[in-house]
């Protein structure tokens, strides 16, 4: 399926123009590099024990109590995920498969995790996870982009 973009809409303040001109071309670049930035310290809860976190030892005990066997292999790869690939996302480099290992994190977290904690966040729900879970997804789409290491060594997956 091709989708064929419109012309840009004029902006409603002309004057406004010259300014997103300048600065359009860094939405997704922030989206992308503060997406990677916050996954960095929820593994380093995971792997480390930092923030908080219950380390490996810690998290494998909750991961087992919701059925996540083997707890502490998955732990240490959640973990993984997360801290080494909210690193790699952020700076843009394997962005289309770190993209996809944190989408599929994230849904096993909604459906393993928040589901049954109905939308909300503040009662336990699925909404956080699955809102980084699309936004991860869309990178994937999107890949590296601008201002990515993808995108200085020519490469990408």
């Amino acid at each position: 399926m091709t989708i064929t973009a419109s012309p840009e809409p004029a902006p409603i303040i002309s004057g406004l123009a010259p300014l997103y001109a300048k600065t359009c071309g860094l939405g997704y670049p922030l989206i992308r590099f503060f997406a990677g930035v916050m996954l960095i310290p929820h593994g380093a809860q995971k792997l480390f024990g930092a923030f908080g976190g219950g380390g490996i030892q810690g998290t494998a005990g909750f991961f087992s109590k919701m059925g996540l066997e083997p707890a502490a292999p998955l732990v240490v790869l959640a973990g993984l995920t997360e801290f080494v690939g909210g690193i790699l996302l952020a700076i843009g480099l394997l962005t289309r498969p770190v993209a996809v290992a944190v989408f599929l994190l994230m849904m096993v977290a909604v459906f393993k995790v928040h589901l049954g904690a109905g939308f909300f966040v503040t009662k336990g729900g699925y909404e956080f996870a699955l809102l980084w879970g699309m936004v991860a997804l869309g990178i994937a789409l999107r890949g590296g982009g601008p201002l990515s290491v993808d995108r200085v060594i020519g490469k990408e997956f």
